[in-house]
């Protein structure tokens, strides 16, 4: 269609123009029948999100995406581009995309009485008709609908009565369009009402101008739940014009937001070859897990997907630091790179009380102990570590340096009795796989000081079980799990 260049051409062509949700709406159909997907990158959604985000596009809705932080909305919105068609023919020139069959503004009007079919057509790609604005308070009417412009006034020579005066806000310039609004609830009062008409009639009118607009836009929105709920937040005839509102989720389950995380995090980097154990990535996923069922982290405002995401990036350039010290050819990740990652977790928990008492970190190194935990008896839940145990109990002590070669780590964890043996019968590592052999070795141990059945402490690194503290236990109660500062 890009080589019809004129009016004449186009209505020649047999072209007719649909509106935006209608033109979204068929584009979806024919994806639903053709089997593409839809949202390429959303992981988690299929049974949830995603079909009621079909039954909103095939409903011609106006609708909000409704969750906390982290949650793809925004990306979500983003995608609704590939919806659009390829290409549009519009106004050249016009800052609302005018459509040449039925153009709303007076300059685009008078050009096409004035040249008639051999009046000149562009075309419009799809990228250029996503508008997106992060609402804040200092938003005003000018900038989402539009206001007098007596510069262009003075330039143009015209009275400010005059339609060629008025300056266009950003809906008007996304006609034809997706217009989004993140955190729709940090808009001022009077700017929401400023879309009620815009969302019942399908028109704006410009601030001291008797025409009406009639736009050809699909609203869609994000909001936080909290905010949402708040009095006063979003005004309720507002609420009232949203067709859907649609809820979003964190990941139900740790493989989902392993996936997740691995498809977001910035993972291939020239140089050495990466080999990140699953269990590792399993860990780090867990992580973010326990902070969102922690009582000492703020529910309300959530724990982002960003977490573990940003957690995997500094376990990975942690590794990354030791292979080249000390000169090893793959980067391997160990659970002692998870300790290092914690400027990745402690900026990224909202505190209540509680935890704010006990410090940031401290809530972090719990965090990543639980998790190993946790992934230590989904994968060595069962076997017989008794042998282990044993060692230590009798007075074992193993302590080892964050950066040591992988070889020079397995000759410190081979005086374990059976911690080699058992990380090969489980399954977490072969043998001729000096790498991930350490980082299974960590895990077993990070396992059983999470059941409290070793200790480890800065000095000694990790040795025989503690007596649990007696009493209120005021105070700091020196029991030992602290975070692997053993390896620094």
């Amino acid at each position: 269609m890009a080589v019809i260049q004129t009016l004449g051409e186009l209505r020649r062509s047999g072209h007719c123009s649909r509106p935006v949700k209608q033109e979204v709406r068929d584009n979806l159909v024919r994806k639903l029948q053709a089997g593409d997907p839809l949202f390429p990158g959303i992981i988690g959604y299929d049974e949830t999100v995603i079909p009621q985000l079909i039954n909103a596009i095939l409903s011609k809705h106006n609708f909000i995406l409704l969750g906390l932080r982290g949650q793809a909305k925004s990306r979500i919105l983003r995608g609704l581009v590939d919806l659009l068609d390829e290409q549009i023919p519009v106004m050249p020139g016009c800052e609302i995309h005018d459509d040449p069959h039925a153009p709303l503004c007076g300059a685009c009007r008078a050009r096409i009485a004035l040249e008639g079919d051999d009046t000149p057509i562009a075309w419009l790609s799809r990228d250029l008709r996503f508008v997106e604005k992060l609402a804040t308070p200092d938003v005003t009417i000018a900038d989402i609908i539009g206001d007098v412009d007596p510069i262009k006034a003075a330039r143009g020579g015209h009275l400010l009565s005059d339609e060629l005066t008025m300056h266009f806000g950003l809906l008007p310039r996304a006609n034809r369009g997706i217009f989004a609004i993140n955190e729709l609830p940090d808009l001022a009062g009077k700017i929401q009402v400023g879309l009620f008409n815009i969302m019942q009639e399908g028109d704006v009118q410009v601030k001291g101008y008797p025409v009406r607009l009639n736009l050809d836009v699909a609203l869609v929105f994000t909001a936080n739940p909290e905010d949402y709920t708040a009095r006063g937040k979003i005004i309720t005839p507002l609420k009232d014009r949203i067709g859907s509102e649609i809820v979003t989720h964190y990941p139900y389950t740790v493989e989902l937001g392993a996936a997740i995380t691995r498809q977001e995090a910035w993972l291939e980097r020239t140089g050495r070859p990466l080999k990140l154990p699953d269990f590792v990535a399993e860990l780090i996923e867990r992580v973010a897990f326990e902070a969102r069922e922690d009582k000492r982290v703020d529910r309300r405002s959530g724990v982002s997907q960003r977490l573990p995401i940003s957690v995997l990036e500094n376990v990975v350039s942690n590794a990354e630091r030791r292979t080249v010290t000390t000169k090893e050819k793959t980067v391997v990740p160990r659970i002692s790179d998870i300790y290092a990652a914690l400027p990745a977790i402690t900026g990224k928990l909202e505190l209540e009380y509680e935890g704010e008492l006990q410090g940031p970190e401290s809530i972090a190194k719990d965090l990543i102990r639980r998790a190993a935990g946790k992934t230590f008896e989904s994968r060595v839940g069962g076997a017989n570590v008794d042998d282990i145990v044993h060692w230590f109990d009798e007075g074992g002590a193993l302590k080892l340096s964050i950066d040591e070669r992988s070889e020079t780590c397995l000759k410190g964890f081979s005086v374990v009795p059976g911690l080699l043996d058992l990380v090969d019968q489980v399954g977490l590592a072969a043998k001729k796989d000096p790498g991930t052999m350490v980082a299974a070795c960590e895990l077993v141990l990070e396992g059983l000081v999470a059941e409290k059945r070793i200790s480890r402490n800065e000095e000694l690194g990790y040795v025989r079980a503690r007596a649990e503290p007696k009493g209120p236990g005021y105070g700091k109660t020196g029991s030992g799990g602290g975070g692997p500062n053993l390896f620094q």
